[in-house]
Parts: structure tokens; sequence; C-alpha cells
């Protein structure tokens, strides 16, 4: 069966209909939910292929959707939104599979852009990805899996191919820091920041590691410092 309608999950009624004017163009169902149980009702629809999920919901929370998900629906590729530009508890998430994030506000092309990367990550090879960023999608292709260590390997040779972009670091770091390696995952936080001092979510990974030693979420932000270039 295919899974092409997008559940979106946000209490916020402009949200919802921001959300489903932005995806029109794709041409795919778009369901909506505005809190947490409802969308755990939706999900046994076999049908919904990607849900876009606010990590602040009332009631049951965007986290407690995503574990449940995780459980009884990993095929579904999850989009966490949040209002910040970084998920506080986003190496949980992580860890339940969960990679892509995107900040609220946010422009009707990006999200269209996120979300037919999200849905054409699945079918992706290692022949397709040569580069970059294709090295970066089957990091994130492997997280899904929480297969870490392929994950791992897969963000460091996107930083050998492209060792002037902050993204890449911050994702090896992140990685580092599943894996339970604090000195690796310090490190590369701070070479991303060096790479790109602007790069904010190797910033707060940064000082959140060095003044927490370890404690919290990890910043990660799909996007944040790497438009344009």
């Amino acid at each position: 069966m295919s899974q092409d309608a997008i559940l979106v999950v946000d209490d916020e009624k402009n949200i919802r209909l921001a959300l489903g004017q932005a995806l029109k163009p794709l041409g795919r169902p778009v369901l909506t939910a505005l809190s947490g149980e409802e969308a755990l009702e939706m999900l046994h629809d076999p049908g919904i292929g990607v849900m876009i999920l606010d990590y602040r919901l009332p009631g049951i929370d965007g986290m407690a959707v995503l574990e449940r998900a995780s459980r009884e629906r990993p095929d579904v590729a999850v989009i966490m939104i949040t209002a910040y530009g970084s998920v506080e508890r986003a190496v949980e998430a992580m860890k339940l599979g969960a990679v892509d994030f995107i900040a609220k506000p946010f422009a009707p092309e990006e999200i269209r852009d996120l979300v037919s990367r999200v849905s054409n990550r699945e079918a992706l090879t290692e022949a397709d990805a040569r580069d970059y960023r294709g090295r970066l999608e089957l990091a994130k292709q492997a997280i899904r899996r929480r297969n870490f260590a392929a994950a791992l390997d897969h963000a460091r040779k996107a930083v050998g191919l492209d060792p002037y972009r902050a993204e890449g670091f911050n994702l090896v770091g992140a990685l580092h820091e599943i894996l339970h390696d604090r000195e690796e995952a310090l490190r590369n936080y701070r070479l991303a920041v060096e790479v790109d001092p602007a790069y904010a979510p190797a910033q707060t990974n940064l000082e959140r590691l060095v003044s927490r030693r370890g404690q919290g979420g990890i910043a990660w932000d799909d996007d944040a410092g790497e438009k344009g270039r």
C-alpha cells in the first residue's frame, strides 16, 4: 500500500493551516491532528508515510508520540517542529530514529524540500550518494534505522568530502554523544564552531556539553546555518 499521506500534528490552528497550504503543491494527502492522542489514533492509517510533529503538545507531548510511533509505526518518518531552532531532548529523539527538525517560523519551500528529502531518503543507496549532502542523507537514513555506527561512518565521509560545513561536524558530534564518546563529541562540536562560528546548533551543543558534562539534549537543526551554501 502506498504511504503518500502526510500527518501534521500541532495544537496551533494557524500552523496546521500554513503547513497544509505549504504542502499542497506536493500533491499528497495532508491529514491533521491537534493533539498527541489524536495523532496516535490516526497513525493506525497505513497510508501515512510522514508525520510532522510539534515537540510541545498539550497532554501527550511530541516525545511521547514519537516513542509510541517508533514502536508501532517505525515505517513512518518523523519531522519534529520546534519554536526555538533546537530541541531540548534531541538526543532522545535521535535514539528513537527522528533526525529531522524544523524551526518555527519556516518558509513554505523549506518544509516542502524537507518532506521531499525525507520521503526520498529510504530509497537512497551508496551508489547514489557520492557527495556531501548524499552522505548526510545516508547518515540520517541509518539513524532512522537506529544503526548509529553506520550513521557515524556516513557522517564522517560527508565531512571528508566537504570539511568546510559545520552541519557535518555537528552531526558527527551528536552521534559520538549517542555512542557515549564525550571527548570526540566535544572535539567535533569545536570543529563545527571553528568552521562556522554562526552555526548555532554546534555552539549550543558545545556550551551544553562543557557546562553540563553531557547532561541534556542535543541541538540539531537540519538547515540552520547551512542555507545559501
